[in-house]
């Protein structure tokens, strides 16, 4: 039986161009805690969370000190145990963001050992549903980009065959979302779908007042327009305008989908994989989800994208190459 018999724990902060602004933040670098998990049979898992610029030394220390030393010895392919046991082991912290985050980095290189000890991708190996899914571009639409800029940003990704954009809303007063979202839907015309994102900075009243304004512009979906934590308040949304919710993509915690979905408070449930804690509890969320015919969609984590296309082996977490890198190295568990 395959060993784990060595853990590495590191973080790469990717620092971008140019300062990134939404409804809520800046986005001046993500830090990237990082684990690989070497294996008796030589096999090397790669794993990773982020965050967006504060708390990485937290998540680090958390698996430096609690969680790497419970991987010795075990088998890298029980993963549904693994998970379980170090969520135990948590469960004074959990749920909360850095435990999920430091769950999320070991559970990914777990599944990227499955992935690359059967030479199959992760789609396969997590069941095969589907060959592929519609894809879109999240890059160009920053809250700060001017309707020029999102106009040129929609041409060419929708050249290069994405079928949508995500557009940022949430600046001072409506007018000022409608005028840069309907500069793209007249560039672009009714065949590609614009989707917006407000970042959870709206009350539900002003959510669904802007919600009213954006109709005419036929959107996708108007995504996490209030706070994760009121559900309850967001199940007016069952009122709503035409307009599909999608939410809790900031949410730690399993149940809260599961009370979305109840409460009929969102549209299409967004999961995220590093923040709901790895690929192990996406999954739930997502059959979760299935049970209550409702779609899901993944939100960030692009290296866990790659690694359901391929097996990894050549394989880049995250978009460095059009950022700066700075490294952490911890001394390794073994």
């Amino acid at each position: 039986m395959t060993k784990i018999e060595r853990v590495e724990i590191l973080q790469v902060d990717l620092v971008p161009k140019a300062v990134r602004t939404d409804a809520i933040q800046s986005f001046a670098a993500q830090e990237t805690p990082m684990v690989r998990i070497h294996t008796s049979d030589g096999i090397v898992g790669t794993g990773y969370s982020y965050t967006i610029g504060t708390g990485g030394a937290s998540v680090l220390a958390l698996l430096r000190d609690h969680l790497a030393p419970r991987l010795l010895g075990r088998d890298p392919l029980d993963i549904e145990a693994i998970w379980k046991s170090l969520f135990f082991a948590t469960h004074a912290t959990a749920v909360g963001a850095i435990t999920s985050l430091a769950l999320a980095a070991i559970d990914t290189a777990l599944w990227d050992i499955k992935c690359l000890a059967a030479g199959r991708p992760l789609w396969k190996e997590a069941g095969g549903a589907q060959a592929s899914v519609p894809v879109y571009s999240t890059e160009g639409g920053w809250l700060h980009v001017e309707p020029q800029a999102l106009v040129d940003d929609a041409l060419a990704v929708r050249a290069q065959g994405f079928g949508g954009a995500k557009i940022k809303v949430g600046r001072r007063h409506v007018s000022e979302d409608i005028a840069r979202l309907a500069a793209v839907r007249e560039a672009v015309g009714p065949g590609f779908d614009i989707m917006v994102d407000a970042n959870q900075a709206f009350t539900v009243g002003e959510a669904i007042r802007r919600a009213r304004h954006y109709e005419p512009l036929d959107l996708a979906w108007f995504e996490s327009p209030c706070p994760r934590r009121i559900s309850a308040a967001t199940s007016a949304w069952r009122h709503r305008p035409r307009c599909r919710s999608r939410s809790a993509s900031r949410s730690t915690i399993r149940a809260i989908f599961r009370e979305y979905l109840q409460r009929n408070a969102c549209s299409i449930v967004q999961a995220d994989v590093a923040r709901i804690g790895g690929i192990t509890p996406w999954l739930k969320v997502a059959h979760l989800a299935e049970t209550f015919n409702v779609p899901i969609c993944p939100h960030f984590s692009d290296g866990v994208a790659r690694l359901a296309l391929r097996r990894g082996a050549e394989r880049r977490l995250g978009r460095v190459d059009s950022a700066a890198r700075r490294y952490h190295h911890q001394p390794p568990c073994d």
